[in-house]
């Protein structure tokens, strides 16, 4: 059986700590390994690097396999790349402001989210709880792209036993009501029949960004799974402000995002598949 990995892009900054500190978290009950990688832009950076992620490494006392990685090329493409070529499970990394190398603000960060096959989880600077991931917050829509997250959360979910919050807009037109409600009934029925505990909040429709990280404040929530529906812009990310304010929401609730895959036929995902 191939022994599952996550990647932690890191840049030497706390919030890439942070990222690793969750993929420990995440990568103990499945017993994955994690390969941290940085990477330059030149040949020459190399050794620096080596030796910076070296440290990194060296302050870790954990039973996780943690192996240093360097590519040479440019975050926005490599990062994916790397963890399609490792067939990775999950990447985790930091997001942060203007300061420290390479800038992964929130828009960066989606630049980066777009060009991978592998879902991220996005940390800000919230260490994860030592029971892991306890509540999770499921945004439904109108998006049939959304039901895709289901799979990955139900495997997180299992791990950590944790409660799954679904959260859906109001939606008054009796049309798409029935749409939402069809998209809550086959995740309920889908999170159910894993012995997943599931809640359900309707919230207002107006503002449905808000209400999400509101609900996901009050309830003290870990983890916010979201779908990147921007995937498909033809430069990339041009106007992802929903994913954009949920990756950097205020609360610094970590976020789990992926793209929709086309085409899918299944939400067949385990980690120890």
């Amino acid at each position: 059986m191939k022994t599952k990995n996550f990647i932690v892009p890191h840049d030497f900054t706390n919030v890439s700590n942070i990222a690793l500190d969750h993929a420990i978290a995440t990568a103990k009950p499945i017993n994955a390994e994690i390969f941290l990688l940085h990477v330059v832009g030149k040949n020459k950076d190399i050794n620096t690097a080596e030796k910076k992620l070296a440290n990194v490494i060296s302050n870790y006392t954990t039973s996780v396999k943690i192996t240093p990685s360097i590519r040479v090329g440019n975050i926005f493409e490599d990062i994916g790349d790397f963890a399609a070529e490792h067939h990775s499970e999950l990447i985790f990394m930091g997001t942060h402001g203007a300061h420290g190398w390479q800038h992964l603000t929130g828009m960066n960060a989606l630049k980066v989210i777009t060009h991978s096959s592998v879902p991220f989880i996005i940390v800000q600077e919230t260490t994860p709880k030592e029971t892991g991931y306890d509540d999770i917050v499921l945004p439904l829509d109108l998006n049939k792209e959304t039901k895709q997250k289901l799979a990955i959360v139900a495997t997180i979910a299992k791990y950590f036993k944790s409660n799954v919050h679904v959260i859906i807009p109001e939606e008054k037109d009796e049309f798409l009501s029935h749409k939402v409600k069809a998209n809550v009934q086959f995740a309920k029925k889908f999170l159910e029949e894993r012995n997943i505990t599931i809640t359900i909040t309707i919230v207002s429709s107006s503002g449905f960004d808000n209400e999400v990280i509101r609900h996901a404040v009050s309830i003290d929530a870990d983890l916010i799974a979201i779908m990147n529906l921007n995937k498909g812009n033809i430069l990339g990310v041009l106007s992802a402000n929903h994913e954009e304010f949920v990756i950097t929401n205020d609360a610094k609730i970590p976020v789990m995002i992926m793209n929709p895959i086309e085409g899918i036929t299944n939400l067949s995902v385990d980690f120890n598949g």
